[in-house]
């Protein structure tokens, strides 16, 4: 549903918030899925620096992930 309401990572028919919620929602569901961990990374890191920090742990998780 996520990427069918926001095909690009920039723009999409959800405002922000809900987007954000939305991957935390979906994370909780798969918390072991790199390519969600990075997708979610690379959308909070788009809104400001105030979520820089957490989009650097899910790289981090992502890339941990990945390296097992």
């Amino acid at each position: 549903m996520l990427r069918e309401l926001c095909p690009h990572v920039v723009d999409g028919r959800l405002p922000v918030w809900i987007r954000n919620l939305a991957y935390r929602l979906v994370l909780l569901q798969s918390p072991d899925e790199p390519a969600l961990l990075r997708e979610a990374a690379q959308n909070l890191s788009l809104h400001g620096p105030d979520w820089d920090g957490i989009a650097a742990e899910l790289t981090r998780r992502a890339e941990e992930l990945e390296a097992r």
